[in-house]
């Protein structure tokens, strides 16, 4: 054992309670269960009651920790006053750990621990003793329960929640400016020694940290920090127990330190004086170039907010700050003109919009620049005196008459000659025209407000020593008001007159209108073309009229029609009048001269026949013609239906003919020779499964000569089928198995090759094709080998 080992062991039994007597000593103790002792109390019913004082009593033991030896660790020992030493008493042990942590000894009392224990797991052990009768097993003394507390020693050294920190810090911060707290935990018993307190030191980040050895805050120890210079910093701080003396245990962590920024640098321009260019030609609003300045800040610290100051272009350009880029966008304000100035001078300022007022001293916190716009020329297109025109004009003016004049001009230097023509889409009438070399404006057909009152036409204006550049002026030409048409009848009026009409009544009011559009409104006045003894025509001086009878009573059987002319005229110049005719039938009429019938009524209806009546019947007549029509053409496309009516269809039945023919010699069957000479067929037989419906002539075909062979009258008897509309409606097989007639070498059997006289030559087989090729060789080659 070290001397260092020994002082600590040493210095931990002085602040320990001494146990010399492990046996527990006696004295009563407030709150402790007592063991009875005798004494004497009177009973209710006069007996004496003895009771035994207690002879002993329990109280907590105390046991290091982490016991390193080979023997079990003595605890202590119980004793009871009725123990007489002769082994008639034996000691129980129960509660936390009995009998595998702790055990007793049942003769002597004596306690041991079996294992080492950590107080860290558990701090104290409560168990309960009890002295018994080894032969009656009868308690002598009451169970007591006692506590076995266990003494920490420095085993655990100090320890933080995190391996690193993170923690941020302004930038020129004052000294002692509080960064971060860390703190470090100890497992041992804060109450018990020096075991757990912890003292904080710095290990790494001198000097521009330090902590505090109490509280463990970090805190800046070195003025003006900055951030463009160093940003992140990493500080070790160690943790250490025993109060930060020698022998004492530790921990470390790291701390990853940010200098967060702050705004303490204005912004710069790289450059003095900037020079940009833009066309003449550049629309309002078009982006000329950018300006940016520079700052060593980050974030809204390094925001720049850029206006133009002063020079000679503040009314022509703009500045916009673009707030992803931080740059300064300059923009076309008015329209540029390469002729009237060539080049613009603007000084242009950068300031940040976050100031920190701490940091005024630093400042000031803006900076300028020049910036120099060159104007660069274009061919520009001619430009019109006016952004638009309008013309007004009367309807009646003669054609070719100029209704106005629209002027360009070259805005170049060079001023280009314009020519003019007009948009032939905005005039698809042709009624207007244009001069090409002084942009006049002419009619070349005949104007007329009622049809058209506005016309909105577009002239081109075009270089002529560059056609490209065209510019477009939109022209509104409004058609002006001329008396040019008479008044009419508003309406058609069908006017009647009842048959005991009496003078002076009135049969119809009449209106008019006006093509025109005088400016002072439509006035109209009405009359009669000439007397008439029968009608008579009143003006209400409201553009309405009046018809009123003359006579009393009318007959239609003697006039059923009278026809009235009605003289229509306006006060516009110059006067249009017209006349009108009013037709006016004679009616029969009841007492209250409602209408019942007319003269042209009644001698086209019957009597009793009303014109609601005559609709249905005309109606009826039409859908039975309907009726009819449809019946005809559904009758005329039904299918054709087979004479053989049967529950199945034909097509599905199999007839079988299990009569066998006559032979070859029978020519009854089948008349073969209408194979051969198609011109046997007189006539077409018909079908005779179907009803005939239309009877189609039969086309003849031309016959055909004796050597034609089978197969190509077959084919074109297929061909013939095929066309024929008559053909049934379902896939049908004709089978035609004739051999057909003999051919030129005739029979090929080699049954009778011997019994013919003479030789044969068999040549020709070969011009028949290559299915005759063998029976070319066979017998083209007999003549050689007979004489072989």
């Amino acid at each position: 054992m070290t001397i260092y080992q020994f002082l600590r062991l040493f210095v931990l039994w002085a602040c320990l309670p001494h146990f010399c007597c492990p046996e527990l000593t006696f004295r009563r103790t407030p709150g402790i269960q007592q063991m009875p002792a005798e004494s004497r109390a009177p009973r209710s019913d006069g007996k004496i009651l003895h009771r035994q004082k207690r002879g002993w009593m329990w109280n907590q033991f105390f046991l290091l920790e982490e016991y390193t030896g080979s023997d079990y660790q003595y605890v202590g020992k119980l004793h009871s006053d009725q123990d007489k030493g002769d082994g008639s008493l034996k000691y129980i042990l129960s509660g936390d750990g009995a009998g595998t942590l702790f055990i007793i000894d049942e003769k002597t009392g004596d306690i041991h621990a079996t294992r080492r224990i950590d107080r860290e797991e558990k701090a104290f052990y409560t168990l309960r003793a009890q002295a018994i009768n080894r032969r009656t097993l009868r308690p002598v003394e009451p169970e007591s329960e006692f506590v076995i507390k266990i003494h920490d020693i420095n085993d655990n050294e100090p320890t933080f929640p995190e391996e690193i920190y993170t923690a941020s810090v302004p930038e020129m911060s004052v000294v002692g400016t509080s960064v971060v707290q860390v703190t470090a935990t100890d497992a041992d018993d804060p109450s018990y020694g020096n075991s757990a307190r912890v003292i904080y030191s710095i290990l790494q980040g001198q000097p521009y940290f330090s902590v505090e050895p109490e509280t463990g805050i970090i805190r800046t120890a070195l003025p003006n920090m900055n951030r463009e210079n160093k940003e992140q910093y990493q500080v070790v701080i160690q943790a250490k127990d025993m109060g930060g003396q020698m022998g004492g245990l530790s921990g470390t962590t790291t701390v990853n330190i940010t200098l967060t920024d702050v705004n303490d640098n204005p912004p710069r321009f790289p450059q003095n004086t900037i020079h940009l260019r833009v066309l003449e030609s550049s629309p309002v609003g078009t982006a000329v170039g950018s300006v940016k300045a520079t700052d060593a800040d980050t974030g809204k610290n390094a925001e720049v907010d850029y206006r133009i100051i002063d020079g000679d272009g503040t009314d022509m350009f703009d500045i916009i700050t673009e707030k992803d880029t931080q740059e300064g966008i300059i923009t076309v304000k008015k329209p540029l003109d390469y002729e009237n100035r060539r080049l613009y001078t603007l000084k242009v300022e950068a300031e940040n919009t976050h100031v920190d007022p701490r940091f005024y001293y630093l400042g000031p916190f803006k900076d300028t620049t020049i910036v120099k716009i060159s104007i660069e020329d274009v061919d520009e297109p001619p430009v019109f005196s006016r952004s638009s025109y309008l013309f007004e004009v009367h309807e009646d003016i003669e054609v070719g008459t100029i209704i106005g004049t629209v002027m360009a001009r070259d805005p170049d230097s060079t001023s280009s000659p314009i020519r003019f023509t007009l948009d032939r889409h905005t005039d698809l009438d042709r009624i207007f025209n244009i001069h090409s070399g002084n942009g006049s404006l002419y009619t070349s057909k005949p104007l007329d407000r009622e049809l058209s009152q506005w016309h909105n036409l577009t002239v081109i204006a075009a270089e002529i020593n560059n056609p490209k550049e065209t510019t477009r002026v939109s022209v509104f030409v409004r058609i002006l008001d001329v008396n040019d048409n008479a008044p009419q009848f508003a309406v058609f009026y069908d006017t009647f007159v009842c048959e005991n009409a009496r003078p002076g009544q009135l049969i119809q009011t009449i209106s008019a209108v006006d093509k025109d559009d005088p400016l002072g409104g439509q006035k109209f006045f009405f009359s009669l073309a000439a007397v008439n003894p029968n009608f008579t025509v009143q003006d209400n001086e409201d553009n309405t009229a009046r018809i009123l009878t003359r006579k009393n009573g009318f007959n239609r059987h003697e006039i059923s029609t009278y026809l009235l002319p009605v003289v229509i005229s306006d006060n516009d110049y110059p006067i249009q009048s017209s006349t009108g005719t009013l037709t006016i039938r004679v009616c029969a009429c009841d007492s209250q001269g409602n209408m019942q019938s007319c003269s042209a009524e009644a001698l086209l209806l019957p009597a009793g026949l009303s014109t609601g009546a005559l609709i249905a019947i005309l109606l009826c007549i039409i859908i039975l013609l309907v009726i009819v029509v449809l019946f005809a053409a559904l009758k005329r496309q039904r299918k054709k239906e087979p004479l053989i009516l049967s529950k199945e269809d034909i097509r599905d039945n199999i007839v079988s003919y299990n009569d066998e023919g006559g032979g070859e010699e029978d020519t009854q069957a089948f008349d073969i020779g209408t194979l051969r000479n198609p011109a046997a067929i007189e006539e077409k037989k018909l079908r005779r499964d179907i009803i005939p419906e239309t009877l189609f002539i039969p086309r003849r075909t031309p016959t055909a000569p004796d050597n034609t062979d089978v197969r190509d009258f077959i084919n074109e008897r297929l061909k013939e089928h095929d066309l024929d509309p008559t053909a049934p409606p379902y896939d049908s097989l004709a089978t035609y198995a004739y051999e057909g007639n003999d051919s030129v070498a005739e029979s090929l059997s080699s049954l009778e090759s011997g019994t013919t006289e003479g030789d044969q030559n068999y040549d020709y087989l070969r011009e028949w094709g290559p299915r005759f090729n063998k029976l070319a060789e066979m017998y083209g080659g007999g003549e050689s080998d007979k004489d072989a």
